[in-house]
């Protein structure tokens, strides 16, 4: 018997606000533990929570770039559970009016597109934190308690993990070119749950799911995915029934284990959020949001195919991080050769990236010491080789591209008389070069060439060289 994976998906992102969702302590990752709290975060008797007008307007904004309806009517509701990191024992969130509904996001996979449904995307507060490795036991951390989130919820319209990556990686590119969430997964910005089922294939009847939640990276999601799907099988073929319930992924077993049964909404006995008003927007501030949206990922990679003449799969790398994009943009607006720009960005950038432990975001030298570094290549300056040496350089230190190659005597050699005596001696130490090109073997010339950039440590210019090393040889085989 065959099967079909189907999933839907639960995406938590953290908003880029300054402040808490109801109160004015600040979101910054990384302070002590417990210093970011108040008594509204920890809802202590008789205060009152406020509602961060940025958090609505950014919550618009995602909505609005997801393609999704944007309510005139919303409400904050209680969610009621208890847990060590939830201090009053309720999280404020959205249960039966949600700020957006009804949208899609397109995703290409194996060059087919495909649309993926948004349910919903409801805002709601984060918990606190459980830190599990004190000598004391575990403790807890409130810092994170009224963290503003938007949870977007898809329709079960996704067939696989390498969907499932896809998508979770348009979705979390959207959010960042829209400003909304810094969506760094290392910090826990953005997060993913996962429902998965097994259903026969041909029928529409959808198995028993379970849910894997807080997946932190797209690896985790993809692996996660790959494993449940496979688990779910095998049991399915050894006449097992599956169980609703939750489960944690250990990404260093590469394997989930059971956590609790699932819950379903009745649990959780929602009601109306008696502290706070509902939320109005008008259809003019709904426009004017959607005024003020950027250029988005997908509008972006055309104009770049379109406009800038770049690849297909050029365009799409570029686009998949707004800081990259960004820089892109920066350097083809002081050296216009866009191609060009694609090539270093797309190969030799990131791989120094990753050697210094660095992102677009954080890399240590501006657009236009990329395009100084360019322009010197391109007038002949340095060579190409000599260039690479140059971005190692930039990566290390601040100074700019002509004052490396100054320092380093990196110039590129043009002066003939001087390449005349190197290539001649090259040429009379490498006979076999000769016959091989009076055999008609033109390959030869670039044995040559690479001799003389290896004698001159990358600084000949090519193109003088090669002119120089043709009339050698040919000096020679004519003589």
């Amino acid at each position: 018997m065959e099967y079909d994976i189907v999933i839907g998906m639960e995406i938590h992102a953290e908003l880029a606000t300054k402040s808490k969702i109801f109160c004015s302590c600040s979101t910054e990752f990384g302070a002590d533990e417990n210093t970011h709290a108040c008594p509204v975060c920890l809802g202590m008797p008789g205060v009152l929570p406020v509602l961060n007008e940025q958090v609505v307007e950014f919550a618009t904004k995602a909505g609005l770039a997801l393609n999704c309806h944007i309510a005139n009517f919303s409400k904050m509701d209680r969610k009621n559970y208890f847990y060590p990191d939830l201090p009053k024992a309720y999280q404020t969130s959205q249960f039966d009016l949600p700020i957006c509904t009804g949208g899609t996001v397109e995703i290409e996979v194996n060059g087919e597109t495909k649309p993926i449904g948004i349910t919903r995307i409801h805002i709601e507060e984060d918990a606190g934190k459980l830190l599990h490795e004190s000598a004391d036991g575990t403790l807890v951390d409130v810092n994170r308690c009224g963290v503003p989130l938007i949870e977007i919820v898809t329709e079960p319209d996704i067939r696989g993990a390498e969907e499932a990556r896809v998508f979770a990686e348009k979705v979390r590119n959207i959010l960042e070119y829209v400003g909304v969430s810094d969506c760094k997964m290392q910090e826990g910005s953005i997060r993913f749950d996962v429902n998965l089922s097994i259903k026969e294939k041909g029928t529409e009847v959808l198995g028993t799911r379970t849910e894997m939640k807080n997946l932190n990276s797209f690896r985790a999601l993809q692996r996660a995915v790959q494993y449940e799907s496979k688990r779910q099988i095998i049991e399915l073929k050894k006449g097992h029934r599956i169980i609703q319930e939750t489960r944690k992924w250990d990404d260093a077993k590469g394997a989930s284990a059971s956590m609790r049964s699932k819950e379903e909404a009745q649990d959780y006995r929602y009601f109306p959020e008696p502290d706070l008003v509902p939320i109005v927007i008008s259809d003019e501030q709904i426009e004017r949001t959607k005024s003020e949206l950027p250029e988005l990922p997908e509008a972006k990679r055309n104009r770049y195919v379109s406009e800038l003449g770049l690849p297909e799969y050029d365009a799409a790398v570029l686009t998949t991080s707004k800081f990259t994009s960004k820089y892109f943009e920066d350097t083809v607006a002081l050296f216009n050769e866009p191609k060009l720009i694609s090539n270093w960005l797309m190969v030799d950038i990131p791989a120094l990236l990753k050697e210094n432990e660095l992102t677009m975001e954080t890399i240590s030298f501006s657009p236009e010491k990329l395009a100084e570094l360019l322009t010197l290549i391109k007038e002949g300056t340095i060579s190409g080789k000599i260039g690479k040496s140059v971005l190692e350089e930039m990566f290390k230190t601040s100074a700019s591209p002509k004052e490396i190659v100054e320092k380093n005597n990196w110039g590129q050699m043009s002066d003939t008389s001087e390449l005349q005596g190197i290539i001649e001696k090259i040429v009379e130490e490498n006979p076999k070069s000769l016959e091989d090109i009076a055999a008609g073997n033109k390959k030869a010339y670039g044995f040559l060439t690479g001799q003389v950039m290896k004698a001159t440590k990358g600084q000949a210019n090519p193109q003088v060289a090669n002119g120089i090393i043709r009339q050698v040889v040919e000096g020679k085989l004519n003589g």
